[in-house]
């Protein structure tokens, strides 16, 4: 499906808020495409993302997951905004073993405060990649606030 983005620089803004997330860097997570509605993340293999059995451990998979899916409805969104997920379903189809991982997500439906993502997690083994995870994320759109002013006073603020 194609979305004509609100932001004609969604890609740099899109860029940027995602390289304010400590956690994905934390986790070696990069963006590898990014367009209107859809983004592809990628990952290494590193042991220190595993379980006990040497998988990548699903809270991994999950957070790279919902940051595609935020990433992708937030290329939809208007200047000035933010975003935030208000739920997902994650379901984890297979171990997550490989040398390489990709967390793709597609805008479904973008609404003005709630957009639907779906993303598909893949393992790279061999050169050939291996679904192992899926989600169909909500995510909220957060519009800027100013606080109401009057004669010089702040009548109401947000935090």
């Amino acid at each position: 499906m194609r979305f004509e983005p609100k932001n004609p620089d969604f890609r740099r803004v899109a860029a940027d808020t995602f390289g304010r997330q400590v956690a994905m860097r934390t986790l070696g997570i990069s963006i590898a495409r990014l367009d209107a509605g859809e983004v592809d993340l990628a990952m290494g293999y590193s042991s220190d993302l595993t379980q006990q059995n040497g998988f990548i451990h699903a809270g991994v998979i999950t957070a790279g997951l919902d940051t595609a899916c935020g990433i992708a409805a937030f290329t939809l969104m208007p200047a000035g905004s933010d975003i935030l997920t208000v739920e997902f379903k994650t379901n984890l189809l297979a171990p997550a073993s490989g040398e390489r991982f990709y967390f793709r997500a597609a805008v479904v439906k973008a609404g003005r405060t709630l957009t639907i993502c779906d993303a598909r997690a893949y393992a790279e083994r061999g050169g050939a990649e291996h679904l192992v995870a899926t989600m169909t994320g909500t995510l909220m759109a957060l519009q800027p606030r100013h606080p109401a002013k009057s004669q010089g006073r702040v009548l109401a603020t947000t935090n």
